[in-house]
């Protein structure tokens, strides 16, 4: 299948590059330049996608022509402003990323006259928190207390919306949260900043060691991304929550702790807490992909952070990472 990722350069949007391309898919890609050292540059993404146009998503006649050009079968829909803290220094370009540039592809799919479905990837942050310590579930209300989730929350209603005016066009909208995997290089993300201070030689430092997140290995929430180009291919349209199991709640000093255990090393120090906010408590209900996907978390959360500092190492060791990342996702997919 023809498949166009938006974002294909970003840390999932690699992943799902290669597992896309694993799965014999035709992968396109479209997104501005990868940040340097991170997976799309080390596993080599460029040289499996069929084309690789790089430029903003808010430039509406360049992805209107490269689109068009593409004639996909699939979009799926990534490219985004993705972290929270950014989101409160940069709120002119969250928004207008996030949301205009969400309608952008929705509007420019349009050309293709191939395409069979979208999907439209927003986040677990779309969910108005609060903090009442419980999983959302995808009929909860939407809403945002920090400009990223606000934006997304939009984007998501917006693609609601659209959906609703263009049936023609079956849309799957993916709403999952803390990914980890090999390869993130992403500023203020909790295991791309350990491995860095690592191999600087300092001491780790956390913020809100206490939250509680929805940590799930990539392949595991990109699987369930992949189970969508099957269900929007048969004509439906709905959202879907991709988080980990019921009751698996992991806080961010257990996440260090591990992380930190698997280099040798037991010391982190507490970092400078933000003023500005970030949620206490988050995690997912995914029921509903569980029965109406037939998908299910794969790797376990301990798992997830063994594969994770696998990838880091072998990368410091100057291993051949598409080699390395291609056997992770076959093993991933054997399982």
């Amino acid at each position: 299948m023809r498949i166009l990722v938006t974002g294909h350069t970003g840390f999932k949007g690699s992943w799902l590059a290669l597992m896309l391309h694993n799965f014999g898919h035709e992968v396109h890609g479209y997104s501005l330049d990868p940040l340097p050292g991170g997976i799309f540059e080390l596993a080599k993404v460029s040289e499996i996608c069929e084309s690789d146009f790089r430029d903003d998503i808010r430039n509406k006649a360049n992805l209107d022509k490269a689109i068009e050009d593409i004639q996909p079968e699939i979009v799926l829909h990534l490219a985004a402003q993705p972290l929270v803290l950014t989101s409160y220094e940069q709120v002119y370009e969250t928004y207008s990323t996030n949301v205009t540039g969400t309608l952008n592809v929705l509007d420019a799919s349009t050309n293709s006259t191939a395409l069979k479905g979208l999907i439209v990837i927003t986040t677990d942050k779309v969910y108005l928190n609060d903090e009442a310590q419980r999983a959302f579930i995808e009929s909860d209300t939407l809403g945002g207390k920090d400009p990223y989730s606000s934006s997304k929350a939009l984007a998501d209603q917006l693609t609601q919306n659209w959906s609703r005016h263009n049936e023609r066009i079956p849309v799957g909208i993916a709403r999952a949260g803390n990914v980890i995997g090999g390869g993130d290089v992403s500023a203020n993300r909790l295991i791309p900043d350990i491995v860095s201070s690592i191999s600087k030689g300092l001491a780790p430092q956390i913020r809100n060691p206490m939250s509680v997140r929805p940590w799930q290995h990539v392949m595991d929430c990109l699987n369930g991304y992949i189970a969508l180009i099957d269900f929007v291919s048969s004509g439906r349209s709905d959202a879907f929550n991709f988080g980990p199991n019921e009751g698996d709640f992991h806080t961010v000093e257990e996440a260090t702790s591990h992380v930190l255990n698997l280099y040798g090393i037991s010391n982190w120090v507490s970092g400078q807490t933000s003023p500005n906010k970030e949620a206490g408590f988050l995690t997912l209900n995914s029921t509903k992909a569980m029965k109406e996907l037939n998908w299910k978390n794969k790797v376990s959360f301990t798992e997830g952070l063994n594969l994770t500092v696998e990838w880091y190492k072998a990368a410091s060791s100057g291993a051949d990472m598409r080699e390395f990342s291609m056997n992770q996702i076959t093993k991933f997919q054997s399982a």
